[in-house]
């Protein structure tokens, strides 16, 4: 199985569907918990979805049940927790879901997980990728648009 990552910010639109568009995902999975505000510009639910229509010929679905609560979004943003905390009450949260008996491996397959974090380092698109692939193995995570060393 292959699932690719891609956050939104810091990306021209033109460099956004360019990546996706090379990286051959058959769908954009939305990993957000709040996909419809002002802020996200291009990204926003509405138009996310006609663009990758029209510009790429790829699908978009929109997964809430992979995003964090509010409460755990808010705790890390507002600096009340920090990053290895965030971690392991994501890890946990995916585990009381149960995502890995939960979610739909072919909605996943040649799919694209979606958030806002520039990066995956600390994101959680890169927790939900990682922990599908410990769940289920053999997922191949390829993170779009990552900055390479050097």
């Amino acid at each position: 199985m292959k699932l690719s990552t891609i956050g939104f910010t810091k990306k021209p639109a033109r460099r956004f569907f360019d990546l996706l568009r090379a990286s051959g995902a058959r769908r954009v999975v939305d990993v957000r918990l709040n996909n419809g505000s002002q802020l996200a510009g291009f990204a926003k639910k509405g138009d996310l979805a006609w663009f990758l229509d029209e510009i790429c010929g790829i699908e978009y679905v929109h997964l809430p049940n992979l995003a964090p609560t509010g409460e755990l979004l808010s705790d890390y943003r507002k600096k009340r927790i920090d990053w290895n905390t965030y971690e392991v009450r994501f890890l946990d949260l995916m585990r009381r879901r149960r995502i890995e008996e939960t979610l739909s491996r072919e909605v996943l397959d040649e799919g694209c997980l979606l958030c806002s974090e520039d990066q995956p380092h600390h994101c959680h698109r890169r927790l939900v990728a990682e922990y599908l692939d410990e769940h289920w193995g053999g997922v191949e995570i390829e993170h779009l648009g990552m900055e390479k060393p050097g």
